[in-house]
């Protein structure tokens, strides 16, 4: 089921991983007719119990060092998530052709992304300068039939550029906005100032219509939560926080606007952030009905739906056991 097809160069043939509910399975092929059963992967790794969908498999360099290559394998999973409902996990590897040999432990789960809304992820071959780009489908099966929308059941992510980094003795996948969505900012406007209490910015950019993006560029200094909410003048709103002391991020949709379709909606997402770090940096990409997360250049992703009865046209800023300095505030109207 949903199967996935790579070239696989060093032995010159293709080969094909296909989802068995529990676990991932390995074919190969010379010619993409007939295909040969090689070995399979998952059973009892990750989160349990859970089935296993839509698989995709790529090999990237580690930090950049093109000598230094590791298999990230990709694996969507339905129930399972962290918040309930569907995800995207990962396990990081080897493969040697016939075989995936995962480097942690069974139990080790990793996301690709943490929010709620985040699921059936696939990548894209062939994209420019060998990079390997993702799009995932911006919903979850608690409630996807649900959603208080007309001709469509949620959109796709923005696309992503996968990477891998190591921290802490382990490699994790990240996630970035692709470059080419630099093309469509138009409008912009940059600020700066300090935090002590609470900041307000009203009216972020003219003609705001939903659509913007949000770059952050903060230095902490003593703050135990540096919070900041987007909101209407409807009162719905969406809570974002770093919590200094947990090492946390969250993102609060609870009062976000329409929330009452189902019940498993109405959510706090979160993520570890690695601790000691006093310089954040963070994007947003805002929409009519979601908002993306991207902190310290993609090493976590956050993904959630919204359903506001107008557009978040206000930002606030709050801070809470000392104060923090937001060195660029820049918001960009994106072009349709």
């Amino acid at each position: 089921r949903d199967p996935k097809v790579f070239w696989y160069a060093p032995e010159e043939k293709w080969v094909m991983i296909v989802s068995a509910d529990k676990e991932m399975r390995f074919y190969s092929s010379r010619d993409l007719k007939d295909w040969t059963y090689m070995s399979a992967f998952g059973d009892g790794y990750g989160v349990q119990p859970s089935q296993f969908e839509c698989p995709d498999m790529v090999q990237l360099p580690v930090n950049g060092d093109l000598n230094i290559k590791k298999w990230a394998l990709i694996v969507n999973i339905n129930p399972g998530c962290l918040f309930g409902g569907s995800a995207t996990q990962y396990f990081i590897g080897d493969f040697d052709g016939t075989k995936f040999v995962c480097d942690t432990k069974p139990e080790v789960v990793k996301w690709m992304d943490w929010g709620k809304d985040h699921y059936a992820t696939v990548t894209w071959s062939d994209a420019p300068d060998n990079r390997r780009i993702a799009i995932a489908w911006m919903s979850n099966w608690q409630y996807a039939n649900d959603v208080p929308t007309s001709q469509y059941r949620s959109p796709n992510s923005v696309p992503r550029d996968l990477s891998l980094f190591a921290a802490d003795g382990e490699i994790y996948l990240k996630s970035a906005p692709s470059p080419e969505l630099l093309k469509l900012r138009d409008i912009s406007k940059k600020r700066s100032f300090k935090v002590s209490g609470t900041r307000t910015v009203k009216e972020m950019i003219p003609g705001n219509e939903g659509a913007y993006e949000i770059e952050l560029a903060i230095k902490n200094q003593h703050a135990d939560i540096i919070g900041f909410r987007l909101y209407n003048d409807k009162g719905e709103e969406v809570d974002m926080q770093y919590d200094m002391k947990e090492n946390k991020f969250s993102m609060d949709r609870r009062k976000s606007g329409d929330v009452s379709f189902n019940e498993n909606f109405p959510t706090l997402t979160w993520t570890a952030i690695e601790s000691g770090r006093n310089e954040l940096k963070l994007r947003l990409f805002v929409d009519k009905s979601s908002v993306e997360a991207f902190g310290d250049g993609g090493r976590f992703a956050m993904t959630n739906q919204v359903f506001p009865s107008e557009p978040y046209c206000h930002i606030g800023f709050y801070s809470k056991g000392g104060s923090y300095k937001v060195d660029s505030f820049v918001v960009y109207r994106l072009k349709p």
